[in-house]
């Protein structure tokens, strides 16, 4: 007993710790810039009700149709054979123009990246990760929960290049201080000269796209028609659900198909809302809609790089309020990664929670919504890390708790070293019976990288924890996110593609930017 006392005793004199930042992690980061997920995935489906599921949803893209509100995309799907009903803007389209259209989609997709490192592969066991996408708020600590702006959405930018677990950026805040007409251009310029990752686009018209498609190619340093052949962007196409496709989404369907850009269709189906109350209604509609738009993609450009979309949870049938991170939104998860799979594409799926602070329920909502996707075998994860309140905040504090998980995830994807050397048998006779491994040949050989190094976690004894004062994981959190923006040093750029980018920059806005689409 006087021995453990004086251990605990000798623990609580230990030093307080630094706050870790991207820059102080060890270079076991580096392994989470390309993710494999060794794992099976789960299934909540036999075989047969998946065929079931496709075959219904078929027959719904065949009878019911979609409302395709695009001229254009009308006038393309009556060119390929589907039958249009002008009067009523519906498109019903014929199971085999939707199974010619699957055999033209690619199974692997590959994205580059000025910065070759960065290049991300979709593939059927690959995983990617993106942040937290298009909140109008956002959230800290600092300055509580306010508008978004250019600055915010810049320090997004920032936190994500600092941390090898996000592969991909997306649009962390929407700047609401920059007119919506130039908004896509401030937006672009920030994520192309403060990362060196793989940046996001909005469809929200033609003449934004046109615009944003431009400064990635002159990021990229591509002809316009290497550009075309060369997956260097993203984007996420939602569908209007129930069975509606609007102008700027029709649009940005076959404008990111001609560019042969990455577009990732996704309904976003809420059970008992504005889909079926049950998982496999919802997910039947999510099916049919996400196959209609593949549909225009690829029959606009045939082989256009799409990803399964899913977003699928249930509501508060109390209140009508979307609910994230439910057991639900789980089951979904596993399903929708199951009709991906089925039909051959690479699936994105996504981080949710509804709560409204970086709180237990952000964490345990957080956890679940990871864990479907880990578990359904998704391919890419958007909103990874600093989702809130259902979509409408983003927050620094829960994007540095969730990049905490997303390591810890990415360190469980690593492989288990089995040699004859791992199994420690010289360690276990060096140690002998009732002795310690600290201080054996094979500890001190292996013990500066053998295990995960925490970023936010704090495993110190309670008194070594309470002296230093006792914060939380969300204080230390907030800590984090500080010292990182306060250290960041962009990534290197060509002087000649800097400029150039500047040059479009400033004449677009001179030119007054573009309107968005209604």
């Amino acid at each position: 007993m006087e021995a453990e006392n004086r251990e605990s005793m000798r623990r609580t004199r230990r030093k307080p710790t630094a706050p870790l930042t991207a820059t102080t992690a060890d270079n076991r980061s580096q392994r989470y810039r390309t993710l494999r997920n060794p794992f099976q995935p789960l299934r909540v489906f036999s075989d047969d009700r998946v065929e079931a599921l496709h075959s219904a949803a078929l027959g719904i893209l065949e009878k019911q149709g979609l409302k395709v509100l695009s001229s254009d995309a009308r006038t393309r799907f009556r060119s390929a054979g589907a039958t249009v009903d002008e009067s009523t803007e519906t498109v019903r389209i014929d199971r085999g123009l939707v199974m010619e259209s699957l055999a033209r989609a690619p199974r692997e997709i590959k994205l580059h990246s000025r910065n070759p490192v960065r290049n991300v592969t979709l593939d059927a066991n690959s995983l990617t990760f993106a942040p937290v996408s298009g909140p109008p708020h956002i959230m800290d600590s600092v300055g509580g929960r306010r508008t978004g702006t250019l600055a915010d959405y810049a320090n997004g930018v920032r936190l994500c290049q600092a941390f090898e677990v996000i592969h991909i950026l997306g649009a962390v805040t929407e700047p609401q201080d920059i007119p919506v007409a130039c908004r896509q251009l401030e937006m672009l310029h920030a994520q192309l000269t403060l990362s060196d990752k793989i940046p996001h686009t909005y469809c929200r018209g033609r003449a934004q796209v046109a615009d944003c498609l431009e400064q990635v190619r002159i990021a990229s340093g591509l002809s316009d028609d290497a550009f075309r052949n060369t997956p260097c962007t993203y984007t996420i196409i939602n569908t209007n659900s129930p069975r509606v496709l609007d102008t700027p989404m029709a649009d940005g369907i076959m404008d990111f198909a001609l560019a042969g850009q990455v577009q990732m269709i996704t309904p976003f189906t809420l059970a008992g809302a504005m889909a079926p109350i049950t998982i496999a209604g919802a997910l039947t509609l999510a099916h049919a809609e996400m196959l209609g738009g593949l549909v225009l993609a690829q029959i606009t450009r045939p082989g256009a790089p799409v990803v399964y979309g899913s977003f699928t949870s249930n509501v508060d049938m109390k209140s009508g309020s979307p609910a994230f991170g439910t057991p639900e939104y789980f089951k979904a998860q596993v399903g929708a990664g199951q009709m991906a799979r089925f039909v051959g594409l690479p699936w994105r799926s996504s981080n949710a929670t509804a709560s409204n602070a970086p709180d237990a329920q952000g964490a345990y909502e957080s956890q679940i919504s990871l864990w479907g996707a880990l578990s359904g075998g998704a391919n890419f994860v958007l909103h990874a890390a600093g989702w809130l309140e259902g979509g409408l905040s983003a927050s620094y504090e829960k994007f540095i708790l969730d990049i905490e998980q997303l390591q810890m995830l990415a360190e469980m994807l690593q492989p288990v070293g089995a040699t004859e050397e791992d199994f420690g048998v010289d360690a276990i006779a060096e140690a002998g019976p009732g002795g310690h491994f600290f201080a054996t040949q094979h500890t001190m050989a292996r013990y500066r990288d053998a295990f995960y190094s925490p970023l936010v976690s704090d495993w110190r004894n309670y008194g070594t924890w309470s002296q230093d004062g006792g914060k939380t994981a969300t204080e230390r959190a907030a800590a984090i996110w500080r010292s990182t923006l306060d250290t960041f040093t962009p990534p290197p750029i060509d002087p000649a593609i800097s400029d150039a980018l500047e040059a479009f920059r400033r004449r677009r806005i001179e030119e007054g930017g573009a309107p968005p689409a209604s």
